[in-house]
């Protein structure tokens, strides 16, 4: 008779290493599977960039040597050589805006890793400038009408404003440099188009520029809640400087103190102020009134 071989049967697992497992502990892997994991590339689709971007040495180096309106230039962290100081001596030298960025943070907003370091966001139309504006009222025979706007940081405002300053008949609408929203795709597509008709200019002081207006003949009058009389009382003809506040903000104490008047919109309702782009819209419309007689 031929003797039985019995096979040996594996032993279930314990209750410690089941115990384990349950938890969602993880196996150690195998040797071979613990290589270091190869870094994730984006693809340049993976993120689209804006279209006011540009990115590149030779692209914000010649941009920046022709004139075009630059709002601001990003540097990545590190960056160094080649052309690179020469790009932010230009920039310095245009008063544009220079800031650094992470490189990964850099390469997420371009939309890929070959921007070189750096990149520079655009204006979608040129600024103009103030003498040009001054120049143009003068020669049409008319008192100047300006805009200005003290840190409005929002794009639909800003966009809204310049459409409303097309339409009650605004010279052209003035901005800061710094802590102000810029020119974007963004803000003309909100103006309707109207950024192609209404100029726009960037200035390096709002208090300067005031001062400069002031000796050419200009009265300012700013929107402040705090204002000394209703809007509907004030001589709004004539050279004029309406100052339209930030959103929660408003007037900067320097400003308001630059201003030769300051007039209020009379609110009945329990929220005590108005959208900065409606408050500048309810102003324009009744400089408007009083300078066309109507």
């Amino acid at each position: 008779m031929k003797k039985q071989i019995k096979h040996k049967q594996s032993k279930p697992a314990s209750r410690r290493s089941a115990a384990r497992y349950d938890k969602g502990e993880e196996k150690r892997p195998p040797k071979e599977s613990m290589k270091a994991a190869a870094p994730i590339s984006l693809p340049n689709e993976a993120i689209a960039p804006s279209p006011d971007l540009i990115y590149g040495r030779n692209a914000v180096r010649e941009a920046l040597k022709n004139g075009r309106s630059i709002n601001k230039v990003i540097v990545a962290e590190n960056a160094h050589g080649g052309s690179l100081q020469e790009i932010i001596f230009l920039a310095r030298k245009n008063h544009v805006v220079v800031n650094t960025l992470n490189r990964k943070k850099l390469d997420l907003l371009t939309g890929t890793q070959h921007h070189q370091g750096i990149a520079a966001y655009t204006a979608p139309i040129d600024y103009a400038d103030l003498d040009d504006v001054l120049i143009k009222a003068e020669r049409l025979g008319r008192a100047p009408f300006l805009i200005m706007l003290d840190e409005i940081e929002d794009p639909q405002n800003l966009g809204a404003i310049i459409r409303t300053a097309d339409a009650a008949g605004a010279d052209a609408v003035l901005i800061p440099k710094r802590r102000s929203c810029p020119l974007s795709s963004t803000v003309s597509m909100i103006s309707a188009g109207a950024v192609e008709y209404m100029p726009v200019v960037r200035v390096n002081s709002l208090l300067m520029t005031l001062e400069k207006l002031k000796k050419n003949g200009f009265w300012v009058t700013g929107a402040e809640s705090s204002g000394t009389m209703p809007y509907y009382e004030a001589d709004l003809k004539g050279p004029l400087v309406l100052v339209i506040g930030s959103e929660g903000k408003g007037i900067s104490q320097q400003v308001q103190k630059a201003c030769d008047f300051l007039v209020r919109i009379p609110m009945c309702g329990r929220v005590n102020s108005l959208n900065a782009s409606n408050a500048a819209a309810i102003l324009m419309y009744e400089a408007l009134k009083q300078r066309s007689g109507k």
